[in-house]
């Protein structure tokens, strides 16, 4: 057969190369910020000003300096843009990058349409810049790794349906007859996260000339696909295509063949069965029905036996060529990310059983758990992949293995400096929340104590941060020396037979699995049904049974001012650090709400869109908050939390004091709940909500003014100093904070609860 020439593209994977390099740093120096604030919460006062006469600052004895900010360096939300840059922007960028090289080597093509991979590219950038402004702007949605609001959604999909062209017909126009393992799992990477990220943002805009969006789910349901999504966003975002990029870049670093064709075929299978089943694990002991939280148990259990299959696959490549990885950077890397791969995917399924979830949820062991994943597998597996690419790609040696061998060593340090503390702190913190004294009281009562005693792990987590960060910036000075000393090769000439037609049908002999690979269709097909099934069986009786949420006649909808108040909360990315979830656990009923007793039910979330369980708790849980403290306790605490607060690392909202509330939106609010939602607002509700929301906010005010005398005080010489401009406290942002935290928890203190079953 006649032998094809063609230029593989070299162009677009230097693009999505150079993006990794600069959004990992971006992700990396947000996930430090992070960090930092989490026992330095008085950074943003230091660089913008603040009126706190014991903190130095920049700009001392003015706060309005942190004021205009309007929160955009607040702690919820740099900790949302970091977690999104480090997925959506690092590790989605370096698949992107690792999949356009290999896929035109592995399929012997180049990809499908050059056109395409540049929309792809654009679009995706274009994407994160829109994250990033949107998120200091306080535009989310709350949801774990799903913050975005619906246009981003949007441009999401869009993104990923061209890559997906793309690849499909580079699939179709290869010049390989049987498609190679790295394959399969960008096939069924794609599938899944079309099918998750459309499922989970699903939602209903406000209006097209608004950001602002409602969950079409509530409460458990939505819970549900949350964390159906946000734990397969682990899966087939941050494993799955690194697993296809191992599959691939492994053996060409060691130079060796994968060590098992039957294991990796029952590797992957298994998990992209298995991963779909195990996202209830999250939710364990919550208001989510026992038999999901069930499921979501033995699945991940079971996860062990693929993960680690994949593991030892990769591990085990190396047989032979050990002596190589004292050498070579790269290898080093990799083989460190793929222990870090097996230990994340060990300790995973132990956190998911009941015995060490009751402990571990909620604290930093989960913290620790995620980035021996995200710093060990996915960081580790980008680097190596970096390094490989570059002297290949310049046609030069690397400017200098010794910097590239100081990099791996400064990234482990600081992997370990980030994890180790964060177990230690995790464990502090579950088995603080849970000592009880011998009279039955709690003996850390305070929340604080169990804060200030992890607080010494915060700072070593920062140093293994900067570790890792500094190695980072080792690498880049590394790739900026080596582009440098060679020249990049933009299109490279391969030559390959064309494939011939030989059908679809199996032919005799041929075993099944070696059928599918060479067909696509059918390959896809069956990828397609085996990521789905879990879902369906997991999410579709809880979406479609009334029954699996019982009605609890005393829980009412949220008034208006309430629901704004409840949009202020997501806006500032305050279920980043506390969580609304009181599980039946002795310590936490007693902590939380010691007379009334009641641990969270799952009719009291009906009208929570999106719902705000939470996955850490920094400050304490607030769902039984409504009526603990009174209304100006929140006002001083927004303004200042060490002033009601001695010792907490709660950052500062003083902008819900100044800023004026916008209502122009709130009765249409009301009217999307009621016509998209069937919220059981009337219309005379809805017709007189300006002066429902008047007479609240003027009720919260008159409370605060007769508790605190300073407060008033305060206010009256603001009106004197300001004069027409002056904005009635009723009309501010922080009356509708405290209006919604006033409610939390409230509808079932009543006397007589009726639930749909006891009628």
């Amino acid at each position: 057969m006649e032998t094809q020439k063609f230029n593989y593209d070299n162009n677009i994977v230097r693009a999505f190369l150079y993006a990794t390099i600069v959004f990992g740093l971006v992700g990396f120096l947000l996930g430090l910020t992070a960090a930092l604030m989490l026992f330095y919460p008085e950074l943003p006062e230091f660089l913008f000003g603040t009126d706190d006469t014991t903190i130095q600052s920049l700009r001392s004895g003015n706060i309005q300096g942190l004021i205009n900010t309007q929160g955009a360096m607040g702690f919820g939300r740099i900790r949302m843009l970091h977690t999104s840059a480090v997925i959506f922007a690092f590790v989605c960028n370096s698949f992107f990058c690792g999949a356009y090289y290999s896929m035109q080597r592995l399929l012997k093509t180049r990809m499908y349409s050059d056109t395409l991979s540049w929309i792809h590219f654009w679009s995706w950038q274009l994407m994160i810049v829109a994250v990033v402004i949107t998120f200091l702007m306080g535009i989310n949605t709350s949801k774990e790794y799903a913050e975005h609001e619906w246009p981003i959604d949007i441009l999401i999909t869009f993104s990923w349906v061209i890559f997906g062209i793309n690849m499909f017909g580079t699939i179709a126009k290869r010049r390989v007859r049987h498609l190679y393992v790295a394959i399969w799992f960008y096939i069924a990477t794609w599938i899944a996260v079309a099918m998750l990220h459309i499922f989970n943002n699903l939602e209903v805009p406000l209006s097209f000339t608004s950001w602002k969006s409602y969950s079409v789910y509530a409460g458990v349901k939505d819970a549900l696909v949350q964390w159906w999504y946000g734990h397969n966003a682990v899966a087939f975002v941050l494993t799955t295509p690194v697993l296809g990029l191992m599959y691939y870049f492994m053996p060409k670093a060691a130079q060796r063949p994968v060590f098992s064709y039957k294991l990796s075929i029952i590797h992957f299978w298994s998990l992209i069965f298995v991963y779909l089943w195990a996202g209830p694990h999250h939710l364990q002991y919550t208001a989510l029905p026992a038999w999901a939280q069930a499921v979501g148990t033995g699945f991940s259990i079971m996860l062990i036996a693929p993960s680690w299959g994949g593991m030892l696959n990769g591990l085990l490549t190396l047989r032979g060529a050990w002596d190589k990885v004292r050498e070579n950077p790269i290898l080093k890397f990799f083989v460190v990310a793929i222990t870090c791969y097996g230990m994340a995917t060990f300790e995973g399924p132990l956190l998911a059983t009941k015995s060490l979830n009751k402990i571990g949820h909620y604290t930093d062991w989960v913290i620790g758990h995620v980035h021996i994943g995200a710093l060990g597998w996915n960081g580790f597996m980008a680097f190596g992949i970096i390094y490989y690419l570059i002297p290949i790609m310049w046609r030069t040696q690397l400017w200098s293995k010794k910097l590239a061998h100081w990099h791996f060593w400064l990234g482990t340090l600081g992997i370990i400096f980030y994890a180790v503390p964060m177990y230690i702190s995790g464990f502090t913190q579950g088995l603080m929340w849970k000592q009880f004294n011998p009279d039955g009281t709690l003996m850390y009562k305070n929340w604080l104590d169990t804060v200030t005693a992890i607080i010494p792990y915060f700072k070593m987590r920062f140093l293994g941060g900067i570790f890792y960060l500094s190695g980072a910036i080792l690498m880049v000075i590394n790739v900026i020396k080596t582009v440098r000393s060679g020249s990049f090769q933009k299109e490279v000439p391969a030559e390959a037979p064309a494939l011939a037609n030989i059908g679809s049908a199996r032919k005799e002999g041929e075993g099944v699995h070696l059928w599918l690979e060479r067909t696509p269709k059918l390959l896809s097909i069956l990828a397609f049904i085996t990521v789905a099934i879990g879902g369906l069986i997991e999410i579709v009786p809880t979406l479609s049974l009334k029954q699996s949420v019982p009605t609890i006649t005393a829980v009412k909808p949220y008034t208006p001012l309430e629901l704004e108040g409840r949009d202020l909360y997501v806006r500032e990315g305050c279920n980043s650090c506390h969580s609304q979830m009181i599980r039946p656990f002795r310590d936490e009923i007693v902590r939380f709400e010691g007379k009334n007793g009641q641990y969270s039910k799952a009719g009291e979330f009906i009208y929570d869109r999106p719902f705000l369980w939470g996955s850490k708790r920094t400050g304490p849980d607030l769902h039984r908050e409504g009526g603990r403290n009174p209304d100006s306790w929140h006002f001083k605490h927004m303004y200042n939390p060490r002033i009601t607060s001695a010792g907490s690392i709660m950052p500062r909202f003083p902008w819900l004091i100044t800023n004026k509330l916008d209502r122009t939106q709130m009765v249409d609010k009301m009217k999307l709940m009621k016509n998209a939602f069937d919220v059981p607002y009337s219309k005379a509700e809805i017709d007189s909500a300006n002066k429902w929301a008047d007479n609240q906010s003027k009720a919260i005010v008159q409370r605060i003014y007769s508790e605190a005398n300073d407060l008033k005080d305060q206010m009256e010489k603001e009106k004197a100093a300001k004069g027409a401009s002056y904005i009635p406290l009723e009309q501010r942002e922080i009356v509708a904070m405290i209006a919604y935290l006033q409610r939390l928890g409230t509808d079932i203190k009543t006397t007589q609860i009726q639930t749909a079953s006891a009628e």
